[in-house]
């Protein structure tokens, strides 16, 4: 049986492409989001930007508790992602690859176990693991009265 856990948080339009996003159950201030020149502001990260950072935060903190869980120390961990972007068929653009680089801060050799943590601490990474295998995603379109317009699954 499938073990199931709801997150959700809420978005909210500020002025045109400013959104405010509240993360539901988590005492957090809410995070401004903004597309860049010269459709938004870039007052904020984009929706791009903020894929990213959940695949190279996941990773790094996978790797992290790898590391512990084998009783190494490490000092801080640093991430630098890069992506690619390409128009698809129908001349959209999508990020087509990324590439995640985290620097230990240790020498390899100062570190228990590495070769076994490096081969497996990638699946524990829920953000990396669910893009690479793809998610589904359902798009529903409401109006102001709650009159659905649109359900169906994308993607």
């Amino acid at each position: 049986m499938a073990e199931t856990e709801i997150l959700r948080l809420t978005l909210e339009q500020q002025q045109d492409y400013q959104f405010s996003i509240r993360f539901e159950g988590a005492e957090l201030e809410p995070l401004l989001t903004d597309e860049p020149p010269p459709l938004g502001e870039g007052s904020g990260p984009n929706p791009s930007q903020l894929l990213l950072a959940a695949i190279a935060n996941c990773l790094s903190a996978s790797l992290l508790f790898a590391l512990r869980k084998f009783r190494n120390e490490p000092g801080r961990l640093r991430a630098t992602v890069t992506a690619g972007r390409e128009r698809n068929e129908a001349g959209r653009w999508r990020i087509c690859r990324a590439e995640v680089t985290i620097h230990l801060p240790e020498a390899a050799d100062d570190y228990r176990n590495l070769d076994r943590i490096l081969a497996q601490f990638e699946e524990f990474c829920v953000v990396t693991q669910s893009v690479r295998e793809g998610i589904e995603v359902t798009t529903r379109i409401e109006d102001g009265n709650g009159l659905r317009l649109r359900a169906l699954p994308t993607g």
